[in-house]
């Protein structure tokens, strides 16, 4: 048997998948993280190694003529990485956008917008070239991620107590999360040493649990959300012209952005151009799909 092999690789988890020539999953194999900048490349190296040979050995050993990883981080780290993957096929290389972007337009002309850990958009030009904008990651903003929910939503519990802003209750939940309703005991937390750069992201969840009742919380979310459709907008505007030739694809990936209030953000700002849908299947469908196409 022939078969290919698709990796969705992030800073959480790691997918593996085998498929016969029919696109068909034959085994697959999930690992922690293999993100650079959180893992040694020692690490990575032995991560990956290691489930590529269980995958196949479970598979019964199939000849393998191609594969392709779609890795998050940093470009340069997995071009330099995967020029060095030598037995498996003819190897590709591509962006943990890229399963994404195939999920929202298979393969053809569109957009898509995803916001979690990070946000980023991806798009195919009318020439299907693929292209990226955003993910500049938390400390540049990310607008629509669950950092950005929370530096927002951070922000305004601080005003709020230091009284300058009607307390609210996203302000309520956000003081309840963290056991903090003092102003300056809230700032110290949030800047000292040992607090984790997960933090802000931690209060996303009370931003997009409250925007149905709590103003604040919606006006947060919908600001945030359409941020990022701005970028999009750019984005279809550079590929595509002003006016679309027909309605665009748009895929909305994330949590965030199915959220009632989010995906009204993100309508109100690129148009009745664009056709919006959620994309409610995981990024390993997306490889499995390229895999399908090659």
């Amino acid at each position: 048997m022939n078969a290919r092999i698709g990796i969705d690789g992030g800073g959480t988890k790691t997918e593996f998948i085998l498929v016969d020539e029919t696109g068909a999953v034959r085994a697959r194999r999930t690992a922690g993280g293999c993100s650079p900048s959180l893992a040694a490349r020692d690490a990575i190296t032995a991560l990956i190694n290691d489930n590529l040979r269980a995958l196949v050995t479970g598979a019964g050993n199939p000849t393998i003529t191609h594969t392709v990883f779609c890795m998050s981080g940093n470009r340069l780290f997995w071009r330099e990485f995967i020029a060095g993957v030598t037995g498996y096929g003819a190897v590709q290389q591509h962006d943990d956008s890229i399963p994404i972007l195939e999920l929202a337009t298979a393969g053809r002309p569109g957009l898509a917008l995803h916001a979690g850990t990070g946000s980023f958009v991806t798009a195919r030009g009318p020439d299907l070239a693929p292209h990226y904008a955003g993910g500049l990651g938390w400390r540049l903003g990310d607008p629509g991620s669950a950092p950005d929910l929370g530096r927002r939503a951070m922000a305004r519990t601080e005003l709020e107590l230091q009284g300058w802003l009607p307390g609210s209750a996203l302000g309520r939940a956000v003081g309840d999360h963290l056991g903090l309703h003092d102003a300056n005991a809230l700032s110290r937390h949030l800047y000292a040493p040992d607090t984790p750069q997960s933090l802000l992201a931690s209060l996303a969840p009370l931003v997009t649990g409250l925007a149905d009742a709590d103003p604040i919380a919606r006006d947060i979310l919908a600001d945030s959300a359409a941020a990022l459709a701005r970028l999009a907008q750019t984005v279809s505007q550079s590929l595509f012209g002003l006016t679309p030739p027909s309605p665009l694809p748009v895929g909305l990936s994330g949590v965030i952005l199915h959220a009632p209030v989010a995906r009204a953000a993100v309508t109100a700002v690129l148009g009745a151009n664009h056709t919006l849908h959620l994309i409610t299947e995981p990024p390993v469908e997306g490889v499995r799909r390229l895999l399908a196409r090659l």
